[in-house]
């Protein structure tokens, strides 16, 4: 059986994500980039050419199951082929530790449509779970009463377990995971170089402080959102529904510019209208 019950140890982060082609339709690049941080840790990126919105989704390989965490903006498998990637990329993990009754959990960082979309690609799929976008869902499945106030424990078997820590604010029912293997934090919509959009200012800034406290006692490698919307230059945005972004800084953010939204929250004192910061610009909305 594999251990995952180690530190956490650095992985690859060495990469260069494909963001769209000057003119879409000729785009020469597949509709999802693949690439490997570690061995049982993959960060897949739809192409900015299919949807502008280019959402990462993360797949991490246990002992007994795997974690697909978010699907995607399309639904069409024709124009994103995720269940075929993720196949084929759990079929490469078992011939290289085989295992009997192999399962995949679907979950999502948040409801919203860009995160959910192709999750009917994975209906009927043998040892599959797909759990709802829904609060209630979200809260039945990971055993989360006490929601916001309480945390869960995800086991795929092994010893790779991850933390799951309610993050409403950009949506009711988003959730940050952490992994205990590599030290990621996956904040999903709420914290990523780009456009945060704050939906409810007390529950965000109420989950900003929750992440902290919880990053204060533990190992945080990186911290990976979903998207990328910055340019290089602090402060400065692509505009929304852009599809070619050829000067994007990493995905990768720090538990110190966590800190640093927290600060940007008190001095925007919760008034309405996009706030900028060089790494990431706060849109209050409510």
């Amino acid at each position: 059986m594999n251990d995952f019950s180690g530190p956490a140890g650095p992985g690859d982060l060495d990469v260069r994500w494909h963001a769209g082609w000057p003119s879409a339709k000729h785009d020469p690049a597949p509709e999802i980039q693949v690439h490997a941080y570690d061995e049982r840790t993959l960060i897949l990126r739809q192409n900015m050419s299919v949807h502008f919105e280019a959402p990462f989704v993360f797949l991490f390989l246990g002992a007994d199951r795997a974690l697909l965490l978010d699907t995607g903006a399309t639904a069409d498998e024709r124009y994103f082929p995720l269940r075929r990637t993720v196949d084929a990329a759990i079929e490469d993990w078992l011939v290289r530790h085989p295992r009997p009754g192999y399962g995949l959990l679907v979950a999502h960082t948040h409801g919203h449509g860009d995160h959910i979309a192709a999750d009917g690609q994975f209906t009927g799929r043998p040892d599959t779970t797909v759990v709802g976008p829904g609060l209630a869902d979200v809260v039945d499945f990971f055993g989360l009463a006490g929601w916001p106030d309480t945390r869960a424990e995800l086991d795929l078997g092994g010893g790779r377990v991850l933390d799951v820590i309610p993050g409403p604010g950009h949506q009711e029912a988003a959730v940050v995971l952490y992994d205990r293997a590599t030290g990621l934090l996956l904040t999903g919509d709420s914290f990523y170089p780009g456009m945060l959009y704050v939906q409810d200012t007390a529950a965000f800034t109420a989950t900003v402080d929750r992440l902290l406290d919880f990053c204060a006692t533990r190992p945080v490698t990186h911290v990976l959102g979903c998207h990328i919307e910055m340019t290089t230059t602090p402060g400065e945005a692509y505009p929304r529904g852009t599809t070619y972004q050829p000067d994007e800084p990493p995905l990768q953010l720090t538990t110190g510019q966590l800190a640093a939204l927290r600060k940007a929250l008190t001095e925007t004192g919760g008034r309405p209208g996009a706030h900028i910061c060089d790494n990431f610009i706060v849109d209050i909305t409510g």
